[in-house]
C-alpha cells in the first residue's frame, strides 16, 4: 500500500510539548510546556510551521526561567 503525502505529514507533524502539568504562572504561561495561553488556544488549527515558532519561544521561557532560578542559587 502507498503511502500519501497526507500520511507523511501526519506522521512527521509537530507534536505538542505538553506533559499535562497544566497550571498557568502570574504571566500567564504555562508551567509544564511553558506556552502562553494565546499559544496553547492556537496550537490546533497552527500550521507546522507555526508550531515550531512557537516550540522555539518556549524554549526561550524555559532557558530564562532557568537562569532565573539558578541566579537565585547562586
Amino acid at each position: 500500500m502507498a503511502t500519501s503525502s497526507t500520511d507523511l505529514a501526519e506522521q512527521f507533524a509537530v507534536e505538542s510539548p505538553c506533559i499535562r502539568l497544566c497550571t498557568l504562572d502570574d504571566d500567564d504561561i504555562c508551567v509544564g510546556c511553558f506556552r502562553s495561553m494565546a499559544e496553547i488556544c492556537a496550537w490546533g488549527g497552527a500550521a507546522d510551521d507555526e508550531r515550531r515558532q512557537i516550540l522555539a519561544a518556549t524554549e526561550l521561557r524555559r532557558k530564562a526561567k532557568t537562569r532565573r532560578a539558578n541566579s537565585k542559587r547562586a
